[in-house]
């Protein structure tokens, strides 16, 4: 009877697995058909001349199905200086620093959520958290709402990036991990990430 019992649960386990991963891929079916539907749409206008209207249309599909992503961070790394724009940062070689030397972190964000305002605007708005931790996972410094960041626009811009800069004065020559969160505060969504870093006398 035991054995029985341990076989059917594995059929209704597998059963109601299978009908997840249905509802999964109907639903990324739907998601990706709205966007081929888009770039339809935008080829039409783009043949009849309308370069607007067909840039218009991609970006706005864009935006409705980079919503329905994980919030997720999706480049993460430490820059020698304050990055120029979207994509135009200064990448540092190693994770390397002197004692003293502020730790830049470039980010960019992915599926971050947006509401329109009502006045014909869109609003993303999101902070974020820090923790700097020993090897071993010991806390030794962290704050919440390190820092805030607000977006109001006429669109729902996709190319959203910051930068993060950290002072560690006073740190001890040695190994460490930054784990930044991420809220995104009109979604009720986070992330984090880590990264590891040494401090060098020399």
């Amino acid at each position: 009877m035991q054995g029985r019992a341990r076989i059917g649960g594995r059929q209704l386990i597998a059963a109601l697995f299978a009908g997840v991963l249905a509802a999964v891929s109907a639903a990324t079916v739907a998601r990706a058909g709205a966007l081929a539907d888009a770039a339809r749409e935008a080829e039409e206008k783009a043949a009849a001349g309308d370069v607007i209207g067909a840039y218009d249309a991609i970006r706005d599909a864009f935006g409705d199905f980079s919503m329905t992503l994980p919030f997720s961070v999706g480049k993460a790394v430490f820059v020698t200086e304050k990055p120029k724009a979207y994509g135009a940062y200064a990448a540092k070689p190693e994770p390397v620093f002197r004692p003293g030397e502020p730790l830049i972190t470039y980010v960019e964000l992915i599926g971050l959520t947006w509401k329109s305002t009502g006045d014909g605007l869109e609003h993303a708005n999101f902070s974020v958290d820090f923790e700097i931790l020993e090897p071993d996972g010991k806390i030794l410094a962290a704050q919440k709402g390190f820092a805030e960041f607000t977006s109001t626009g006429l669109i729902r811009n996709q190319e959203i990036f910051t930068h993060l800069t950290l002072d560690i004065t006073g740190a001890e020559p040695g190994d460490y991990v930054l784990k930044y969160t991420i809220n995104d505060l009109v979604g009720e969504r986070f992330t984090s990430f880590d990264q590891k870093f040494t401090v060098r006398d020399r």
